[in-house]
């Protein structure tokens, strides 16, 4: 199994953290005393549940998690892969970033793509082997959250939208309006993407949102959400919900 790890981000909201370290390496506390950078707690994650190649991607004091991959390579033995996807010239957004990282991706393989600081108790490889490929240009696991921007699914659950309820935009794949009765679910930045999806990002400019993608490859095949009660999702990028995290 391969996964990508969306480690570039500029971490503004936990800033003054972020002007010296990437938010990737912000450390979290354990209960142990101690501490872990965020990126570690994604990789030993990804380790537990089988995968064998990660790709994370980096920019924002982009030498530091180099060093930091670097010398966790080092000091652990496992067989785990790590491949680095360098948007030090250019940050690229979700879409972009999964479209420059194609080519450390095994070929044909479906890719679980992560958002770096989003904590939850999904059971990755489970989630990984319901992802049907061959009927699936992307799965995306939902939740009911508190958030104003939320993903609009149809009864079958194929996405047919997008709101902002802040501020009344919103975004529909074509063929779907705002006629129909839809479920609203908040978007946990984990997916899964197939190698067909990969394919269609060719005629994508170089910076974009991978939600803007889904949105548009959802009129050409199936992007399904999987509605999973009960899922437990922290997204530790805001500064509130870092001071309240303790692993």
């Amino acid at each position: 199994m391969q996964a990508m790890i969306l480690a570039a981000g500029l971490g503004t909201r936990l800033q003054p953290i972020t002007n010296t370290i990437p938010k990737a390496l912000v450390p979290l506390p354990t209960e142990g005393g101690g501490k872990k950078p965020i990126l570690e707690i994604q990789l030993e994650k990804m380790r537990q549940y089988g995968f064998s190649r990660v790709v994370v991607n980096v920019h924002h004091f982009a030498g530091q998690v180099k060093a930091f991959i670097s010398d966790y390579l080092e000091s652990n033995d496992f067989p785990l892969r790590i491949c680095i996807s360098d948007e030090s010239d250019r940050l690229l957004d979700t879409g972009g970033a999964i479209r420059k990282a194609r080519s450390l991706f095994n070929p044909g393989e479906p890719v679980l793509i992560h958002n770096v600081d989003i904590l939850s108790d999904l059971d990755l490889a489970c989630f990984f082997r319901k992802h049907d490929p061959d009927l699936h240009l992307a799965t995306l696991p939902v939740s009911v959250r508190d958030t104003s921007r939320q993903l609009l699914f149809d009864r079958q659950w194929d996405l047919a939208g997008w709101i902002n309820r802040a501020d009344g935009r919103t975004k529909w794949v074509e063929g779907h309006s705002s006629a129909e009765d839809h479920n609203e679910r908040a978007f946990t930045g984990i997916h899964m993407v197939s190698p067909r999806i990969l394919q269609l990002m060719d005629q994508w400019p170089d910076v974009f949102s991978v939600i803007d993608l889904y949105l548009w490859a959802a009129s050409k095949g199936v992007v399904r959400g999987v509605d999973i009660p009960g899922l437990r999702i922290r997204d530790i990028g805001k500064p509130e919900s870092l001071r309240n995290t303790v692993l």
